[in-house]
């Protein structure tokens, strides 16, 4: 996957969080890219426990085999949380893409009650597993695009 077509998907996530928060969620969204750079799926986020890459990595593996799963990518407008991290290893998802850090969403949420953020890296999540999943992200191309969903949706 190019990076013009890493950042194309990431503006597709993108949508996905828009449509999620005009629907009164969380503003987050991600999609799965298969081999041949073709979105499979998306999900929005739908509350604090059923995250977007959480909910995403579930359907896949009911979907799809492990196998092909390792071929595909996760594209999230953000780093993924601790959950949804593991979610995506189990499922078998080979590759993750994402635009904001945690560390900016955080700057961004503070102490928000509907957001209590982890400090858990997912690099560092995935690194202390068996699978060499790859990590591109955060994406500077379009972070500021992808965080501001967030700047009036936690201001509620």
């Amino acid at each position: 996957m190019t990076r013009a077509e890493m950042i194309a998907h990431l503006l597709v996530a993108g949508e996905v969080a828009r449509e999620a928060a005009a629907h009164g969620h969380h503003p987050f969204g991600a999609v799965l890219v298969g081999p041949d750079n073709r979105i499979l799926m998306r999900q929005g986020n739908i509350d604090t426990l059923r995250h977007a890459e959480t909910e995403l990595s579930r359907r896949a593996a009911a979907a799809y085999p492990a196998d092909f799963l390792w071929t595909c990518t996760l594209v999230s407008t953000g780093e993924p949380c601790a959950m949804c991290t593991g979610t995506l290893y189990w499922a078998n998802i080979g590759r993750l893409v994402y635009g904001f850090e945690e560390t900016k969403l955080l700057a961004e949420t503070g102490d928000h009650a509907g957001n209590p953020t982890l400090n858990l890296p997912a690099r560092t999540i995935l690194a202390s597993g068996q699978k060499p999943i790859e990590v591109i992200g955060p994406v500077a191309e379009v972070e500021d695009e992808l965080l501001a969903p967030h700047r009036s949706f936690w201001q509620r």
